[in-house]
């Protein structure tokens, strides 16, 4: 459109030039004494005769028009194609509450998606749905999931079935990071790695600052001995009149894993009822009977009994631990589990990345996962979502003296040096009917204050056989 109204200007500059031109013209031959429109003479002219002195026929003087020849010029548009933006389709069991989508989204995701000039398609999907997605593609050869992360308890499925790839090459070329090896036994098969751990839990133990006046004579809240913890429970409620000690009495909640810890460090299995390891743990805990808050039976979580002054003293999961630490931290000390004979019991759970069998998206999948399982990624992570612990042993290094700091300091500890079992749900039937034995024991025997119930426990023990597959 520009060129060709240059180009119509251009013309009529011309016309108007040459207009000019003879209006000039006929101004000049009326100066001389000519009439309009008559010719221009040229030396000593008898008008009225028509015959110069000469007596030759006068010259007539003729405008001569030339045509100028005007360069058109032609804009062209030439359209580049621009190269498509590529997508990466990433599924995960994690970040469930919408707080925590929204941190990993905008604070870990976006900041990636800039860089590299990419789009990560983000969703969260339990871990049935994940695995009958996968299902799905793999039978129909149309693989759209690039990138899931699983709970280490359903690895084995996938595993089984073959549906991810083989990370054994990638893992050992990252020179700048070690991850725990708490979750080899789910991480890896046949000395191949398929999945990469991220937002690891253990049990820690955190206690109101108030319970300090009570702490045994002689004893560290980072050194504490299971005996010493049961003394400090105990002394707690004999100063106070109540009890202080929070636990998740309400059924098929985790007090299952809060007993775990203690029966771990003495050198139970888990799940164990009736050892003599098992036993040692289940002693320890009736000897704070009395110990317990009187709403016990009714509490789900121990966040709000803790942060409302309720109860005072818990070894709770390392996540729920950062709540209630980040609500007031100067009213909380956190510490790693107390000890036993045979070190720091805790049940560990872990979440692991895993690259999808026939994905279109391998290298950026790779290049995302390096991103991911950068220390200071792993540190921003855990702080995000209050108090997951990093796997990734180097980023103990990136952490600072904040609250959720010091959980996420505590648990890589723990996880680090600690006696470790994962959740082995898929060897059971039923894993809510296996937590369900350990809440009935703690009702029928604990609470009661009757003493070690040895029939009990066997009886426990039986029922947890029945339930595995």
């Amino acid at each position: 459109m520009i060129a060709e109204w240059e180009i119509m200007m251009k013309r009529i500059l011309v016309l108007s030039l040459l207009i000019l031109f003879s209006l000039f013209a006929v101004a000049c031959q009326d100066g001389f004494g000519g009439s309009p429109g008559s010719p221009v003479s040229i030396g000593s002219a008898d008008e009225e005769s028509g015959t110069s002195s000469s007596g030759e026929s006068p010259q007539e003087t003729v405008s001569e028009i030339q045509e100028v020849e005007v360069t058109r010029i032609v804009e062209s548009v030439v359209e580049v194609p621009s190269q498509e933006r590529r997508t990466l389709v990433f599924e995960s069991q994690m970040f469930s509450p919408k707080d925590e989508q929204q941190f990993f989204i905008n604070e870990i995701i976006k900041p990636f998606e800039q860089a590299a000039d990419v789009t990560i398609s983000f969703q969260v999907l339990d871990d049935d749905m994940l695995l009958e997605r996968a299902r799905i593609q793999q039978d129909t050869d149309h693989v759209t999931t690039d990138l899931v992360i699983v709970h280490n308890s359903r690895f084995s499925d996938w595993l089984s079935l073959d549906y991810v790839e083989d990370l054994t090459g990638l893992v050992g070329s990252w020179g700048d990071r070690n991850f725990v090896t708490a979750f080899d036994n789910y991480t890896h098969r046949d000395n191949r790695q398929y999945f990469i751990p991220i937002g690891a839990d253990v049990y820690l133990l955190l206690a109101n600052n108030l319970a300090l006046d009570y702490l045994p004579a002689g004893s560290e809240v980072d050194s504490l001995s299971w005996y010493q913890f049961a003394s400090w429970a105990n002394a707690i409620a004999e100063g106070e009149g109540i009890g202080m000690v929070c636990a998740t009495g309400v059924p098929k909640r985790s007090l299952a894993y809060m007993f775990g810890a203690t029966a771990l460090s003495f050198g139970a299995g888990f799940p164990d009822i009736n050892s003599p390891e098992a036993e040692e743990a289940w002693r320890i805990w009736n000897s704070m009977g009395n110990s317990f808050t009187p709403t016990v039976s009714s509490i789900e979580n121990c966040v709000e009994p803790l942060i409302s002054g309720e109860a005072w003293l818990a070894v709770l999961h390392s996540a729920r631990a950062g709540q209630v630490l980040a609500s007031n931290p100067d009213s909380f000390t956190a510490a790693p589990a107390p000890l036993g004979p045979i070190g720091r019991g805790t049940i560990a759970g872990a979440s692991g990345f895993a690259v999808m069998k026939g994905s279109s998206n391998y290298d950026l999948a790779v290049e995302f996962l390096e991103y991911l399982t950068q220390p200071q990624t792993q540190v921003k992570i855990a702080r995000g979502v209050g108090g997951f612990i990093p796997p990734v042993q180097e980023a103990a290094a990136h952490t600072g003296d904040s609250a959720v700091d010091i959980v996420i300091k505590n648990a890589i500890l723990t996880l680090a040096q600690g006696v470790v079992s994962g959740v082995p749900a898929p060897d059971y039937i039923d894993w809510d009917a296996v937590k369900q034995i350990y809440d009935d024991v703690f009702s029928a025997m604990v609470l009661s204050g009757g003493g070690l119930d040895k029939a009990m426990l066997d009886q426990g023990q039986e029922i947890l056989l029945s339930l595995e597959r």
